[in-house]
């Protein structure tokens, strides 16, 4: 089978390439996903899981690409919820092959089944956005009504879902990022929009919670907002400022069946779009990787 992968953390471009590989192997409790599309985020090759396994062992040439969404075509020994046919998207596993390939070994229980009516393009954009700004503003924030949340990166792949999930809540939504994202803040959700590149952070004031995908001194002076009592979430980096009266966390995203399920839902019902930027095929995948002017680029198999 094709397969993009990734096979020296020190060469140049990590060595990615289109790669002939052999077809993968379903484990105990694991399903094959013959791919119709995927996700891929550029800091795959910084993860120490993309060149070893939870062994700490060398897996090279790693197939990039966590999110994924195709249809079953093999089951593993002892493997149940989903059947042969059934189409199915989720994230796969960070320390093993993931889904820029022809076919992707998977665990069953990292997969929801994919209603008809949802495109493959749709389904594999909306995984890892959906599942980390889930788990950021319900499981880690426990963002209620009648609160205040700063959504840093409002107009990309995970800020904007997060504004379409806080919006839900009946929270006041306060949307960061460059001018140009200010009209798609808006539209999502956002009750106020703040311009990184002019406006200043501070003017803000106090907010119940903060959301950062970016890290750094952003998420350092964000956390001097936080009223007694807030919460920080980030995804971009463990926090080194801490609030004097308040919860700083950082957290990686988690497969989860029955949220992935719940973000289909939300699809369907129209509640939910997600950001896609550009569709790529298996072959443009390499160069895709490497564009920097999109955001959010979703690779189509089929």
């Amino acid at each position: 089978m094709r397969a993009i992968t990734v096979r020296d953390p020190e060469a140049d471009g990590y060595g990615l390439a289109l790669t002939e590989l052999p077809h993968p192997r379903a484990a105990e409790n694991d399903v094959i996903v013959q791919v119709h599309a995927a996700g891929f985020l550029r800091g795959e090759p910084e993860w120490p899981g993309t060149w070893v396994d939870r062994a700490g062992r060398d897996r090279t040439p790693s197939v990039l690409g966590h999110e994924v969404s195709g249809v079953v075509v093999e089951l593993g020994y002892g493997t149940t919820g989903l059947t042969v046919g059934q189409q199915v998207f989720g994230l796969t596993d960070w320390a093993r092959n993931g889904s820029l390939a022809e076919y992707a070994a998977v665990e069953a229980r990292n997969l929801a089944p994919l209603p008809a009516d949802i495109d493959h393009v749709t389904a594999a954009a909306v995984v890892m956005p959906g599942l980390t700004a889930r788990q950021a503003l319900y499981d880690h924030a426990h963002l209620q009504a009648g609160q205040s949340v700063l959504i840093h990166g409002a107009g990309g792949s995970v800020g904007s879902v997060a504004v379409q999930l806080a919006r839900e809540t009946g929270a006041h939504i306060i949307g960061t990022g460059r001018a140009a994202d200010r009209e798609l803040a808006g539209r999502l959700g956002a009750h106020e929009f703040l311009d990184l590149g002019n406006d200043r952070l501070e003017d803000v004031g106090e907010v119940d919670v903060v959301f950062d995908v970016i890290g750094g001194e952003i998420r350092d002076r964000s956390t001097a907002l936080l009223r007694p009592g807030g919460t920080l979430v980030t995804v971009a980096d463990p926090p080194t400022v801490h609030p004097t009266d308040g919860r700083a966390i950082f957290f990686v995203v988690e497969p989860h069946r029955d949220q992935t399920t719940q973000l289909a839902a939300r699809l369907r019902d129209g509640r939910l779009t997600p950001l896609v930027t550009a569709v790529h095929d298996l072959a443009d995948a390499a160069t895709a990787f490497t564009d920097r002017t999109r955001s959010r680029i979703i690779i189509k198999m089929k």
